[in-house]
């Protein structure tokens, strides 16, 4: 049956995140049951990362097989006319086995955006990490450099469950300023649970002259969640762009 690729970007605010969950409703589930509507089949899409509850996607990658031959047109078309408006499907293409979303991705980058006006925005509140206060970016990106490079990150990783494989290769963390908000733009071959959160985290803490960057090296050895400081709220955070 044909494999249909979809780029899809959503706000996450009213979901308990991308993957099905039951009597939750899911970016997932909001797809799969517009699938049903076109084909009248019951399909499995699989996306290529699994967003928190509150986490925003403009360019998450979903792909699911069907026996309906419609052109990529018309499943962006449909799709769209069924889906809630905080959820669109930018792009859809046939492509070929065995692609796989989540399995033949190479690397992902993420970005994270802070707001920091005296003010809160109510325009700005599900889409970026209010701190209404000076952070100090030259030390942020100074510690940041200090992350690149393939580690293991249980110590900015939610829970890890028996054995699970923390290595990363994060391969760029880039700060810029604009005006009064952060944009943190991370890329790696993978991320784990709640590895960007913890990270801006501690880069927060780190612009706040509460923790240095010379504390890294440590942190990575010690392999412990507890050491490595506050997680950032899920609002700020974006999947922006999945590679293949």
């Amino acid at each position: 049956m044909p494999v249909i690729k979809l780029t899809i970007a959503y706000d996450g605010t009213n979901y308990h995140g991308w993957q099905n969950q039951t009597s939750l409703s899911t970016v997932q589930g909001k797809l799969e049951k517009a699938l049903f509507k076109i084909t009248g089949e019951s399909t499995r899409i699989h996306g290529a990362g699994r967003t928190d509850a509150g986490v925003h996607a403009v360019g998450q990658v979903a792909h699911f097989t069907s026996s309906r031959s419609f052109k990529p047109e018309t499943w962006v078309r449909g799709l769209n006319a069924l889906l809630p408006p905080d959820i669109a499907i930018r792009s859809a293409r046939r492509v070929l086995p065995p692609f796989h979303a989540r399995f033949s991705a190479w690397q992902k980058t993420y970005t994270y955006f802070i707001y920091c006006g005296k003010r809160r925005s109510p325009f700005l509140r599900q889409t970026a990490w209010h701190l209404p206060y000076t952070l100090d970016i030259r030390k942020m990106r100074s510690a940041a450099k200090r992350l690149l490079g393939s580690h293991d990150f249980t110590s900015f990783c939610a829970t890890v469950k028996g054995r699970e494989n923390c290595m990363v290769n994060l391969k760029k963390i880039e700060i810029i300023k604009l005006g009064e908000r952060i944009q943190i733009t991370l890329t790696a071959n993978r991320f784990l649970q709640y590895m960007v959160r913890n990270i801006v985290g501690f880069l927060v803490e780190v612009g706040r002259a509460r923790r240095t960057g010379e504390e890294i090296p440590s942190l990575l050895e010690a392999k412990n969640r507890t050491l490595a400081g506050p997680t950032a709220p899920p609002q700020g955070l974006f999947l922006v762009r999945v590679s293949y």
